[in-house]
C-alpha cells in the first residue's frame, strides 16, 4: 500500500471539514494510508523567523519519510506553483518518480506561507489558484483531489 503524508502548519478547527478529510481518507484507504501531520503556526511578531521555525520542523519530518536513502517525493503546495488539470495531476501522483518514492508528501504552509528552502526542496511546487483559499477548506480541496486522481487511475465514473 502506498503511503501520503500530508504536513501542514495550523490546527483544523471545524468539524464539517474534518469530518470531510476523513470521508475521504476512508475512500482512499484502499489504496493509500493517508498522514496528516500538523505543525504548529509560529506566532511571533517576525514573520520571517516564524517561517524559518516552521521550515525547520517541515524538513525534519520530511526526513523521517525517507527509507533506505529513498526521499519521500515532495509536493509544495504554492500558489507560484504550476497549475495541473486533475488528469495531469493523477498522472504527476501515479508517475514513476511518485511510486518508487516510500511516501508522496503534500506541504501546506501556514497563512504566511512557506519558507523559501522548503519550496526549493520540492520535487514538484503544485498551484491550484491565484486565489487565497482557507488552510482548512484547502486540505478538503486537496483530499479531494487525490481522491480524483485514484479515480482516473482506476478508470471510476467519479472523474466524469
Amino acid at each position: 500500500m502506498r503511503k501520503i503524508s500530508i504536513i501542514y502548519a495550523g490546527n483544523m478547527k471545524e468539524h464539517y471539514f474534518k469530518e470531510a478529510v476523513r470521508e475521504y481518507a476512508k475512500r482512499l484507504s484502499a489504496d493509500f494510508k493517508i498522514d496528516s501531520i500538523e505543525i504548529k503556526e509560529e506566532q511571533g511578531q517576525n514573520l520571517e523567523q516564524n517561517l524559518e521555525k516552521e521550515a525547520d520542523k517541515i524538513l525534519l519530518r520530511l526526513a523521517k519519510l525517507g527509507k533506505f536513502n529513498r526521499p519521500a517525493f515532495k509536493i509544495v503546495l504554492d500558489r507560484e506553483g504550476g497549475r495541473l488539470s486533475s488528469e495531469r495531476f493523477a498522472a504527476l501522483l501515479y508517475g514513476e518518480r511518485a511510486i518508487h518514492a516510500p511516501c508522496v508528501a503534500f506541504i501546506i504552509g501556514s497563512s504566511h506561507g512557506l519558507a523559501d528552502r522548503v519550496k526549493k526542496s520540492a520535487d514538484f511546487r503544485l498551484s491550484f489558484s491565484d486565489m487565497t483559499f482557507p488552510h482548512s477548506l484547502f486540505r478538503v480541496m486537496l483530499m479531494e483531489q487525490i481522491y480524483r486522481a485514484c479515480m482516473i487511475e482506476k478508470g471510476g465514473a467519479y472523474h466524469k
